[in-house]
């Protein structure tokens, strides 16, 4: 079975080990918004180890830290649907009042044109922030 978080980084990689990867996904309207994808094949937390569901956790907490540090978001929302990709991954949204769908959930109809949040080198300083301390 072909599975698109199997096959591909599915985004701009910001860190990597390897059990999962932290992607900066281009979705239109929504800089800032990252995955947190387990590698192995699974579709449930409850399929993962204890200590695989703390690296896994400990990561999607990271990364909302790090949006929120470097895009300063009125709010973060996170998701793990998997209704569409059967894959383990969190979605990390950074969400702003003036963005096209809020307060409503950003796969609803917009309910304006939204604000670009946008910044330059996104990548590079959310990578950096991120990095693990030594």
């Amino acid at each position: 079975m072909y599975c698109e978080l199997c096959s591909s980084p599915a985004g701009n990689v910001l860190f990597e080990d390897d059990r999962l990867r932290v992607v900066l996904v281009d979705e239109p309207g929504y800089p800032g918004f990252c995955r947190v994808i387990w590698k192995a094949h699974v579709k449930e937390m409850t399929d993962l180890a204890p200590a695989d569901r703390q690296h896994l956790f400990d990561w999607l907490l990271r990364t909302e830290a790090a949006v929120r540090q470097v895009m300063k978001p009125d709010k973060i929302n996170l998701a793990s649907l998997g209704n569409m990709v059967p894959h383990l991954h969190w979605h990390v949204i950074p969400r702003f009042q003036n963005d096209a769908h809020f307060p409503s959930p950003i796969w609803a109809g917009p309910r304006r044109s939204g604000a670009d949040h946008g910044q330059p080198d996104l990548a590079h300083k959310l990578a950096a922030a991120l990095a693990p301390t030594p």
